[in-house]
């Protein structure tokens, strides 16, 4: 199969859904999803947006929260512009159809606050903010005419021009059609990466499992800068129960009152930050991690005891239900948590317009490297990044993207590759990537961990190179692939920041160093180094 758009927008989520919105009145938009239309980390999203809409708030008091949390990483021209934006995309949103959760007899949208925020401006839908996103999203797209979208497809590879001996950059990508096998080449004259995080490279994480690094990975192949892949957020809190498969627990709820405690009720959150269960995220889950390690603890407990019963249900209606499914009523007990992968701060190098290193390539939302977060992501900063982002790269194409052109390029060749009689391979080195990856590249690193961690993602990327080219193409191959090329970034780039900052903690590098003050970068055959951070 062959066909052809204006912009090809691989990913479903919230920043793939608005930058498509933006665009379709100029040209065709195809979006692929590699499963349904609605599994994203977006529609997952239990917080907010963290947007200046209270008066007594500040632009500013936004910027410094997260300059602060970002730890000395976030580029501040960047922060100021999405900040700014930020109010213009919530109204946005309300006026494609969003219901956010509104004050109780105000005309005003109900502002609460998470960790590492000053005030109160995290604009929330109960806590089903991204699914509430992005079903008004999707009703939009459903009405336009121009965009089609395109389930159960996962891209492959990109069409990178060099190897046809063009100069014109990405051409667009070969996709993988799951319920035929065939693999779809589908040219673009603007590629756009949607395609959220890569939680499921940890054996333990918040996300669903379309999160396999699939962009970055891609992107990475093709030769587009890659960096700050070290700094991989742990949420927190996470229900610990052995059938829950890492359900998140908001960290709105802290923001409501909750409090971190011990098995024996303490408040052990008071020993390691002056803001106590109010802190950043990467000192919270750092701090969690320690006191289980110390005490030899399965998990700790999240304490709601301090807020009504009526206000728990009504404000956190999802979690509540989730909670009472697993047998924990958060009414009258505690939470038990622990930390899981949550987010990732890295990703592929972009400009203010998310124009990335490779010429015809986008990229928005979390799979992007923008300069925002830094070293740590300020709760709820997430969602904001990816619509503004997604705005702006929509509004920089004033015209129909002409920079690559539609030229012709090669079906994909099957060679002599035949279907596998032995799955077990890829259920096996999966496993093994994310147990690595949890064991040797979590929240707390060391150089011999990081080092055994190296030695083995090669030897499994180098199999799973050798299965991949033997073997007809199938999805859980190509998430297998994308995983580990992706944890292999990740340990390069840990591997050369000899520091502990942000969400990257060394105990061969406790402290901060200035010399560090910078990205680490890496693209295909380069090996992971810093640059110096600019303004």
């Amino acid at each position: 199969m062959r066909a052809s758009c204006d912009y090809l927008v691989i990913g479903s989520g919230i920043a793939g859904l608005s930058f498509a919105l933006g665009v379709a009145d100029r040209g065709k938009v195809t979006i692929v999803t590699k499963r349904s239309r609605y599994d994203s980390a977006s529609n997952r999203a239990q917080g907010g947006i963290a947007a200046v809409l209270d008066p007594d708030d500040s632009f500013e008091s936004h910027v410094i929260d997260t300059m602060r949390t970002g730890g000395g990483l976030s580029r501040r021209d960047i922060v100021e512009m999405v900040v700014e934006d930020g109010p213009a995309r919530v109204r946005e949103l309300i006026e494609r159809g969003a219901r956010f959760t509104q004050r109780q007899d105000e005309d005003a949208l109900d502002l609460t606050r998470e960790g590492g925020h000053s005030a109160r401006r995290v604009v929330h839908a109960g806590d089903i903010t991204g699914q509430e996103i992005q079903r008004a999203l999707l009703e939009s797209v459903a009405q336009h005419p121009n965009i089609e979208i395109l389930e159960d497809a996962m891209a492959i590879d990109l069409i990178e021009a060099s190897r046809f001996g063009e100069r014109r950059g990405v051409l667009g990508a070969y996709i993988l059609l799951e319920q035929t096998g065939e693999v779809a080449v589908y040219r673009a004259r603007a590629t756009i990466l949607a395609t959220g995080g890569a939680g499921k490279v940890y054996l333990y994480t918040t996300n669903p499992d379309v999160a396999t690094g699939d962009g970055v990975a891609m992107a990475y192949r093709a030769g587009a800068r890659i960096a700050n892949m070290e700094f991989f957020q742990f949420h927190p809190t996470c229900l610990y129960h052995p059938e829950a498969k890492s359900f998140l627990i908001s960290e709105a709820l802290r923001g409501e009152g909750g409090i971190l405690r011990l098995p024996d009720g303490r408040d052990f959150m008071r020993d390691h930050h002056p803001m106590g269960s109010l802190a950043p995220r990467d000192v919270v889950a750092r701090a969690i991690d320690f006191e289980m390690k110390r005490a030899g603890l399965d998990c700790v407990y999240l304490d709601m005891s301090a807020r009504e019963a009526d206000y728990l249900v009504e404000r956190f209606p999802n979690i509540h239900e989730a909670c009472l499914r697993f047998g924990v009523d958060m009414r009258t007990e505690p939470i038990p948590v622990v930390p899981a992968a949550h987010y990732m701060c890295g990703g592929v190098v972009v400009d203010k317009n998310g124009k990335t290193t490779l010429p015809g390539l986008w990229a928005i939302g979390e799979v992007s490297c923008t300069g925002l977060h830094g070293a740590n992501r300020l709760a709820s900063n997430s969602l904001l990044e990816g619509l503004v982002y997604a705005h702006r790269a929509a509004t920089s194409m004033t015209d129909r993207p002409t920079e690559t052109g539609l030229v012709d390029v090669p079906d994909w060749d099957v060679g002599e590759a035949v279907e596998s009689d032995e799955a077990v391979v890829v259920t096996q080195n999966w496993e093994e990537v994310r147990r690595a990856m949890w064991s040797y590249v979590g929240i707390v690193r060391s150089n011999k961990r990081l080092i055994r961690a190296s030695r083995r993602i090669s030897m499994l990327k180098e199999e799973i190179r050798e299965y991949y080219w033997r073997h007809l193409l199938t999805r859980d191959l190509l998430e297998l692939r994308n995983i580990a090329d992706v944890a292999g970034l990740i340990v390069a780039s840990a591997l050369a920041r000899r520091e502990s900052r942000g969400l990257h903690y060394t105990i061969d590098y406790p402290e901060t160093r200035d010399e560090f003050l910078g990205d680490i970068e890496c693209g295909w055959g380069i090996p992971a180094h810093l640059v110096p951070l600019k303004s």
